[in-house]
């Protein structure tokens, strides 16, 4: 794969930059880009098959493939920054970073503070638990009850999902998708909301805890990269080698490589 991005991906850099908006200056994003030759991004690192953090201490991922397949185009060094997920926007609101790549679902509010380049993916809301019934839900009426903790993680859309479809049960908002699995199989909290790709993968890792998901996700959503809202020209660039890489097929390989392998699994702590 690394190959294939290798040989595909710097060609694009010529005419894609050729489409960018006529007389725009570089904003911040790109200037910094251009000056440091350092494309800068921030992941939680604990999303896999998204992102992730290898036993090496490397980061690893779909996301973490295509933010370098992007570097390797604008030919610019990487720089992943692994940040708490709820400090993701932050960061990119200060300037820390240049763009989110982090399984980073696109919703009203997100979208109130920073501009959304795809979606490039499709994501939904699963519950990792031990319980046979919660595995089963259907609905929110399954899991709006007050004797169960949900843990989500903090300032996600599974934590904002919880509070708005089962407000009778306890929220309990933490920091990682790692820790809240800890604490279900610790039995402090009775399930975990997470996107389905997260729960599958729990099930896999811990086949012997009796973990379980759902067949079908409660929701779908798109996931996209969040950019500056104020730099209009990174937008474009960015957006025109995302439809690039779509069109030549360099995410659907992507795709086949995370989601249909698993051989990468073994390279998790």
């Amino acid at each position: 794969m690394k190959n294939l991005l290798a040989r595909l991906l710097p060609g694009f850099a010529f005419l894609i930059a050729l489409s960018i908006v006529p007389g725009a200056t570089a904003g911040d994003s790109l200037q910094r880009v251009i000056d440091f030759k350092t494309l800068t991004v921030g992941t939680s690192g604990d999303q896999p098959p998204m992102t992730a953090v290898s036993r090496q201490g490397g980061v690893m991922g779909f996301d973490v493939d295509l933010a370098q397949g992007l570097a390797k185009a604008m030919r610019v060094q990487l720089d992943i920054q692994v940040l708490p997920f709820g400090e993701l926007l932050d960061a990119l609101e200060d300037g820390k970073i240049d763009m989110i790549m982090s399984n980073f679902s696109i919703t009203p509010e997100r979208s109130e503070r920073a501009h959304f380049i795809g979606p490039y993916m499709m994501s939904g809301k699963s519950i990792l638990t031990r319980n046979s019934v919660l595995a089963n839900a259907q609905n929110s009426e399954d899991f709006n009850r007050a004797d169960l903790k949900i843990a989500a993680v903090q300032n996600s859309t599974s934590a904002m999902f919880v509070a708005e479809v089962a407000p009778d049960a306890t929220l309990v908002a933490v920091e990682s998708s790692d820790l809240a699995i800890q604490m279900l199989l610790d039995g402090k909290v009775d399930a975990l909301m997470a996107d389905m790709a997260v729960c599958k993968l729990a099930v896999l890792r811990h086949r012997d805890a009796g973990l379980v998901t759902l067949q079908e996700p409660l929701t779908i959503e798109p996931v996209g990269i969040a950019v500056s809202l104020e730099d209009r020209q990174f937008q474009n660039l960015v957006s025109n080698y995302l439809n690039a890489y779509e069109k030549t097929g360099v995410l659907t390989k992507l795709r086949k490589k995370w989601f249909e392998q698993s051989d990468w699994i073994g390279a998790l702590p």
